[in-house]
């Protein structure tokens, strides 16, 4: 138990050490591409720390356990319980490391057409591979045109929002990088390729410790005799989702808020497309009580950030409501 839990505690010193190395060399990638905050945020840092969350899913269903059915529940467990890691607690955290300096008062402010549109392309697409809980398995034709849309929205979602950076960039919301690029401080110059490496390596290092993280809280939670489906429902995407939050929290706390929402938001549309239309053709998909539960819980924190999102910014307090949403559901999980 010991070993494990000083596993856990290196691992996370690694995922720190690698989100700071990450999120230097992605603005320095941004400014020298000259495009916008949300581009960065959205497409660029959400997808590269959604490769662990996303690796999980994808090793349980294509090389798991000789065990189908563990498999399918690994699977399902770890794509819904992202989004709602993300929605619920990510969202919370962020609130909590600004409550002191901005109040609860206080607003979280990110470029409202890109936050918008992130928040609309997921509720949709969602709100679809909700309803895909509900087809029977032998109806594989719709399963299929159901997940063909999920993958065309996701496409969609990158071209519009790619489309969006010029004008943007000209309005003072390119991205920009404060600080030098660590490999610039060891002597190296700042251009295209140390850029790169740097983030290369750090997207390396994220997904090291991602890995060894996920297998310290699979030992412990195997030592408390949790179930497989509460464990990648809500262990699994605790340690896949750090790299999303760690950045996010870096970069709200140096008030760049829309880098950080983008991180969350970006990741949440790559991850309630591509993710559910895997899920949806290869597992049975159905509307099991914890699954639909947590998919609800998702949409509702969802909901809740785009009704606030019409104003000039989110109030700090209504971002710890989220929180507050997380930590029912995870009550109701554990009284069943």
């Amino acid at each position: 138990m010991i070993s494990l839990v000083l596993q856990l505690v290196v691992m996370l010193f690694l995922i720190l050490a690698a989100a700071e190395l990450f999120t230097n060399a992605l603005e320095h990638l941004g400014e020298k591409l000259r495009i916008s905050e949300g581009v960065t945020g959205s497409l660029f840092a959400a997808v590269g720390t959604a490769l662990p969350e996303t690796t999980v899913p994808l090793l349980a269903l294509f090389a798991g356990t000789s065990d189908v059915g563990v498999n399918e529940e690994i699977g399902v467990g770890a794509i819904l319980g992202a989004p709602l890691m993300l929605s619920t607690l990510s969202t919370c955290l962020m609130a909590l490391s600004v409550a002191a300096r901005r109040g609860l008062g206080g607003l979280v402010a990110p470029e409202h057409t890109g936050f918008v549109r992130d928040l609309d392309f997921f509720l949709f697409a969602f709100a679809l591979a909700a309803v895909a809980m509900f087809v029977p398995p032998d109806a594989r034709y719709l399963r299929a045109a159901i997940g063909f849309t999920l993958v065309l929205t996701y496409f969609v979602y990158v071209l519009i929002t790619l489309r969006a950076s010029s004008d943007l960039v000209e309005n003072g919301h390119g991205t920009e990088a404060e600080e030098r690029m660590f490999l610039s401080r060891l002597g190296f110059p700042t251009n295209l390729f140390t850029i790169l490496v740097q983030l290369a390596a750090g997207v390396t290092l994220i997904l090291f410790g991602a890995k060894g993280f996920i297998h310290g809280v699979d030992g412990v939670a195997r030592l408390l005799g949790i179930s497989t489906l509460l464990l990648s429902l809500l262990i699994i995407p605790i340690a896949t989702e750090l790299p999303e939050k760690v950045n996010s929290i870096l970069w709200i706390r140096r008030d760049k808020d829309t880098l950080a929402f983008g991180n969350i938001t970006g990741a949440m549309v790559f991850q309630g497309t591509l993710l559910p239309a895997i899920g949806i053709m290869l597992t049975p998909w159905q509307p099991r009580v914890e699954v639909f539960t947590g998919v609800l819980a998702t949409l509702i924190a969802v909901g809740w950030l785009r009704v606030w999102a019409r104003g000039k910014g989110l109030p700090v307090w209504s971002l710890l409501l989220n929180g507050v949403l997380y930590v029912a559901y995870l009550a109701i999980m554990l009284e069943r």
